[in-house]
């Protein structure tokens, strides 16, 4: 079957690596990290204060959170830096206001196309291509229709550098275990190009419904949500993936310049304890990755315990990876909160050179109830679905009632084979969703607890589809029969945003999509003259009604 793409990305950009050498526990430099040495010690090169002064925005005000900060924590920082200056420079940099940053979704619009229509006054980040810095401090972003169109992300800078430091090309398998907010996975994606498979899974379950708006809110298609436990994701899909990206829950030190709880929760106990949680998770997630797939570990503290400490316990442990790059970076030698991230290569002779090892429905269950009696969390749903694949749909009046909602919304589906080739990858989930899923995966993925897998077309009521928000949103790659389109400033698409009818063309019938600047937000239904609105009641921006 030809590789045809129905969504498509919108710029397939050519990514400059900015980790360019790899070499055995040699550190990566890139611009506004600070630098290790192969005896993990820190060495005195850093971003200039000019240079740091021409990436990062002014100050917006003083947070005066230096006088606040942990004493333990004071004390430990300043024995890890070299020098007084720099200790001092770390320090001072908490008087500063936090950087805000967005990343640009090239799943739906290109980065030029996004820099010509951004309203707010930003500057190109040096940890990412798709990453712009915002030099303003605007108010409301999160309800601007660009954001409910899912044309960006708002993610903290330093955060950016994982994506890139797990070099991830368009059909690999990746899972990104602990995956909540969906910044990663978002970013993930965009590498993707809307191929191969994305598995993002996310413990705890309302973090996890979470993650399934955000993804669905990009236009991803080749997502997984799972909520699992690490050990039942271990379970069903050992040596499975070429990437596995672990973003692991810490102790939070580089979140204390935006978030005072974060301070008010640190403790080096707590510390220790994140250590010893984030050693469980890297057992569980080195069984997943693939002979010669990669591991990417990260954090966004400052902790050495957490951070290289972790990976060389996780190598003594396990000497069939190799440690390719480590980077640290610091509020004050970046734009931004600060992080760290390490990315390891299991080695190919170490292991069988297969995919997916079975596992067992009752391993995989009994992994997940082992998790949810640690956590104290009933189970909600039984662990095992009655049926190990999902049908394609088969039934010749669903598939006729399918054929006729494409063709009447969708100018593509006029030809045949487009048609079919897209009916091929329709299937059916357990609770009776329709959804599009171009993508391969194994059996064992539906022994774990699904959200949401691919992007859901609709539901098939008294021989007509009623289709889904979700499916108008990741039709990037496809060609609207009816489809209006607002600017981001027009009060026709405030109205729709609200929960309200808009007017159309008398002549307009049917299914249309909603578009903010050619990019589809939504959709409604025209009659007389009227489009009836069909944008989620929850997803209404309150402050447009």
């Amino acid at each position: 079957m030809p590789d045809r793409r129905f969504f498509d990305c919108a710029a397939a950009e050519t990514q400059r690596p900015l980790f360019a050498n790899r070499f055995k526990f040699q550190i990566q430099i890139v611009k506004g990290m600070r630098i290790l040495n192969s005896n993990n010690t820190f060495s005195d090169e850093a971003f200039s204060d000019s240079s740091y002064k021409t990436q990062c925005p002014q100050p917006i005000c003083g947070s005066g959170i230096e006088s606040k900060l942990p004493p333990a924590f004071v004390k430990r920082m300043r024995s890890d830096f070299e020098t007084k200056a720099e200790f001092e420079r770390f320090i001072a940099c908490y008087s500063d206001a936090p950087v805000r940053a967005m990343r640009i979704n090239t799943l739906k619009i290109s980065k030029e196309r996004f820099i010509d229509l951004c309203p707010w006054q930003t500057k190109q980040s040096e940890l990412l291509n798709e990453g712009l810095i915002l030099t303003e401090n605007p108010e409301h972003i999160g309800t601007h229709p660009y954001h409910i169109a899912g044309l960006f992300y708002m993610q903290e800078p330093s955060a950016m550098s994982v994506v890139e430091a797990a070099e991830i090309a368009p059909g690999m398998r990746v899972l990104d275990l602990c995956a909540a907010p969906g910044g990663k996975s978002g970013g993930i994606a965009a590498r993707l190009c809307g191929r191969g498979i994305l598995v993002s899974n996310e413990i705890i379950p309302n973090r996890a419904k979470l993650l399934a708006r955000n993804l669905e809110r990009l236009g991803i298609v080749n997502a997984v949500v799972t909520s699992a436990h690490p050990d039942a994701v271990a379970e069903a899909l050992p040596q499975y993936f070429d990437r596995v990206v672990v973003d692991a829950p810490c102790s939070g030190e580089g979140m204390f310049r935006k978030d005072p709880t974060a301070i008010a929760e640190w403790s080096p106990e707590h510390v220790s304890a994140c250590a010893k949680r984030q050693r469980q998770i890297l057992e569980s997630a080195c069984r997943c990755v693939a002979p010669g797939g990669k591991l990417i570990y990260s954090t966004c503290t400052f902790s050495r315990e957490e951070n290289e400490g972790e990976i060389e316990e996780f190598c003594r442990m396990h000497p069939e990876f190799t440690v390719e790059m480590q980077h640290r970076l610091y509020p004050h030698t970046c734009c931004g909160e600060g992080h760290f991230a390490a990315r390891l290569q299991r080695n190919r002779s170490s292991f069988p050179d297969t995919s997916a090892l079975p596992a067992s429905a009752e391993a995989v269950c009994t992994a997940q109830k082992k998790a949810e009696t640690r956590s104290g969390r009933a189970k909600r749903s039984a662990c095992v679905p009655e049926a190990d694949t999902l049908p394609r749909i088969k039934d010749k009046a669903e598939i006729a009632a399918l054929t006729e909602f494409l063709r009447d919304s969708f100018q593509d589906f006029d030809d045949e084979s487009i048609l079919n080739e897209f009916l091929h990858e329709v299937r059916r989930m357990p609770d009776g969703r329709i959804v599009y899923a171009p993508f391969t995966f194994h059996k064992n993925l539906l022994r774990l607890r699904i959200l949401s897998l691919g992007v859901e077309v609709g539901e098939l009521l008294k021989g007509r589809l009623k289709p889904c928000h979700s499916f108008f949103v990741a039709c990037h790659g496809l060609h609207f029969r009816n489809k209006i389109d607002f600017s981001s400033e027009s009060d026709e698409l405030r109205r729709y945003l609200s929960g309200n009818t808009v007017p159309v063309p008398v002549n307009m019938r049917g299914f249309a999509a909603v578009s903010v600047d050619g990019c589809a937000l939504g959709f409604g239904k025209a009659v007389d003259g009227v489009l009836k609105n069909h944008f989620p009641k929850g997803l209404a921006v309150a402050a447009f009604r």
